[in-house]
């Protein structure tokens, strides 16, 4: 039996990533919040990547009808916890990660220990998971940790980097006291698209927003992992600093569409205000 050895493991990282820059993935710590379509595949291209630390945070268990996107989704998995697979999955690839495991996923009682030690925080939390994103963005804002998040659209991403010193998650969005359900659920939405790509082939008899049901396609996780690893690492290192929020880039493979826009307003400026109102008029 082949005995493990980082460096062999990834040697041929080196060329594209230096020893130093290796070495310093090897001793990060990502915190990943949500382990489910986009984490799972975040959390495995990461261990591939050569991370060397994770907190893994899901309350949910497999399920039949996560296998047309969910990296830890097999007949074998199905009713086991989605952090207790990906950690599997992980010290399978890497046996000497070093893995914390938060089974109940996050709140108030355990934010502080999902945070400790992160160099950098993944936000991969269900679509409707409002109250812990809230949570999770000031609790890492205070902390001074990026948070990255690349939500699945359609076949395609768009992907969000906050600065713990720039535009904050609320600011961004236009979260404030006293916006009703579908109001928060615009907004998020207009956030997330800000070109509306995925409505050129969305079959609107197949969602209920206010029901919670929401399609989704195998090939977003995949390609959301793979940027998001290449964001960690220009993070970690140092040497190509992510784009930070307001700045936003959007890509959908099935249009073969690519779009990098900054909105120094976030969605509260009169023409975000304005989309916002024809998109309830045309998802609601």
């Amino acid at each position: 039996m082949t005995a493990f050895d980082y460096t062999t493991a990834f040697s041929r990282n080196l060329g594209f990533l230096s020893a130093e820059e290796q070495a310093r993935l090897r001793k990060a710590r990502a915190a990943i919040a949500g382990l489910g379509g986009t984490g799972g595949a975040q959390a495995q291209a990461l261990a591939r990547l050569g991370i060397g630390r994770f907190t893994l945070a899901d309350p949910d268990t497999f399920e039949l009808a996560n296998f047309n996107r969910q990296a830890g989704a097999f007949m074998h998995t199905i009713g086991r916890n989605k952090a207790e697979v990906t950690a599997e999955i992980i010290q399978a690839i890497n046996p000497e990660a070093e893995i914390r495991r938060l089974d109940e996923g996050i709140g108030v009682k355990n934010i502080d220990s999902f945070l400790d030690g992160a160099d950098v925080v993944i936000d991969s939390l269900d679509f409707y998971c409002f109250e812990e994103r809230f949570l999770l963005y000031s609790k890492a804002r205070e902390r001074g940790l990026w948070v990255l998040t690349a939500p699945p659209l359609g076949f395609g991403f768009t992907m969000l980097c906050f600065d713990p010193k720039g535009m904050s998650f609320e600011e961004y969005f236009d979260f404030h006291p006293g916006l009703s359900e579908c109001e928060r659920l615009i907004a998020w939405i207009a956030g997330l698209c800000p070109k509306l790509y995925p409505l050129r082939y969305l079959n609107r008899e197949q969602i209920s927003l206010a029901g919670g049901r929401l399609p989704s396609v195998g090939a977003a996780p995949f390609l959301i992992a793979g940027a998001i690893a290449a964001e960690v690492a220009n993070l970690l290192t140092g040497k190509f600093p992510p784009l930070a929020v307001p700045a936003v880039y959007q890509f959908d493979p099935r249009l073969r569409k690519f779009s990098l826009r900054t909105y120094p307003w976030g969605m509260k400026s009169p023409l975000q205000r304005l989309r916002r109102r024809m998109l309830a008029k045309r998802l609601f």
